[in-house]
């Protein structure tokens, strides 16, 4: 099998499944077919953008934030005199 025929095969169930969703709907089968063309084409897009990457180079974690200070301490209230 060629990926020309994979990606027909592809697209073939998405507008399938899309045909299901919508409730088997006559009359849309191309409306079908180029949604389910565009969803492929996502799909390879996002395949071809993650293998470039290195397993790992995903987005760096932030640093842990550091503790805040104590609150600082009230000085003792004075005892009213008489």
């Amino acid at each position: 099998m060629t990926m020309a025929d994979d990606r027909q095969e592809r697209i073939r169930n998405r507008a399938h499944q899309i045909w299901l969703q919508e409730g088997q709907p006559a009359g849309h089968h191309e409306r079908h077919w180029h949604q389910a063309a565009a969803d492929v084409d996502k799909e390879d897009a996002a395949g071809k953008s993650a293998a470039k990457k290195p397993a790992g180079a995903g987005k760096a974690k932030a640093a842990p934030k550091a503790a805040k200070p104590a609150a600082k301490a009230s000085k003792p209230k004075k005892a009213a005199t008489k």
